[in-house]
């Protein structure tokens, strides 16, 4: 787990901001019991801080009453929910049987060469973020990325070429 630390040094929770008290406050609404608010609550942070520190982890577990092994747990169950520092677009690219059998390896190579980076890694300009996922859910047409919650599917060297210049262009 990422919180528990290897030194004396222990992560110490961050203040909550007040946006984030507000969503969380409001989503404990929808409840009937605040622990249950847990995931929505770190999808609030990671909004906010872009992902979810240990601190803001351990901020959260106050707030709702939990520990923060608890939450971690909740945390590192759901592969949307950021522990380290990502890129400001993720890319999530499907690696499951599908997309295998469509040829998403090579698509995926492309991506590296292009980017400079390779699965768990952000470019050096921090824009990107490359991410593998088991599965995106369009299976029939693989293979398949999401990006900034866009689908982009039956996916070539081409199409992805069209898309980071077309991301360039708008810029």
């Amino acid at each position: 787990m990422n919180i528990i630390a290897t030194s004396s040094a222990r992560p110490v929770a961050r203040a909550l901001t007040v946006e984030e008290k507000h969503e969380i406050d409001h989503e404990m609404t929808l409840y009937p019991d605040k622990k249950a608010v847990g995931l929505e609550a770190l999808k609030i942070v990671q909004k906010h801080q872009g992902w979810v520190s240990d601190e803001s982890l351990m901020a959260v577990a106050e707030y709702l009453g939990m520990s923060a092994h608890e939450l971690d747990g909740v945390a590192t169950f759901f592969n949307l929910i950021f522990r380290r520092p990502v890129g400001r677009n993720v890319i999530l690219f499907c690696d499951s049987v599908s997309c295998w059998i469509m040829g998403c390896d090579g698509i995926k190579d492309h991506i590296s060469k292009r980017l400079g980076i390779d699965y768990g890694q952000t470019t050096a300009d921090g824009e990107y973020t490359l991410l593998p996922v088991p599965c995106l859910g369009d299976c029939d047409r693989a293979p398949v990325m999401l990006m900034d919650g866009e689908q982009h599917r039956n996916l070539t060297p081409e199409k992805i070429d069209q898309i980071f210049s077309q991301r360039a262009k708008n810029k």
